[in-house]
């Protein structure tokens, strides 16, 4: 009937398919691979909830931007109707000085902030000769403390 060749390697193909589909169902049910499958859902998990919290950190630091831009408009708004208020109530009498924000460019630097310098952390000298205020002797006057000092000690004999 079949030839005896025929037969061993169909059981041969039979035993190693048999032993690669064992291996598989193997590893699938064993509590290593349930707990590597496990930290892989929860990592999953853990990395979409993140995504989601920075969806929202981003939405609100948007809208804080969009508000404050409103309130910044708002405020710019009741400047200028104050001014104008007290420019016409004042009949041009009073110490207002209405400057039109919206005439102006807004990425035009104004001429008093134009010209800023960083702080220092020194006073600085007005003269030369001036001692300066890391000196050790700043602020104090020795010809004071000396001419008081020279009558309180006694002569020597």
């Amino acid at each position: 009937m079949y030839d005896l060749t025929i037969v061993i390697a169909a059981a041969a193909a039979a035993l190693i398919a048999g032993l690669a589909a064992g291996l598989l169902i193997g590893r699938r049910s064993s509590p290593a691979g349930q707990k590597h499958r496990e930290v892989e859902r929860k990592l999953d998990q853990v990395l979409q909830d993140k995504k989601v919290y920075e969806d929202e950190v981003v939405e609100h630091f948007s809208e804080t931007a969009q508000l404050l831009n409103q309130l910044t408009s708002s405020y710019r708004d009741v400047h200028n109707h104050l001014a104008k208020g007290a420019s016409d109530l004042c009949q041009g009498k009073g110490p207002v000085a209405m400057v039109n924000a919206a005439s102006q460019d807004p990425a035009e630097i104004p001429a008093n902030l134009a010209d800023i310098q960083q702080p220092l952390d020194y006073a600085p000298k007005t003269s030369p000769d001036e001692k300066g205020m890391l000196n050790e002797e700043f602020g104090l006057d020795r010809t004071a403390t000396a001419a008081e000092e020279s009558p309180t000690v006694p002569p020597r004999v």
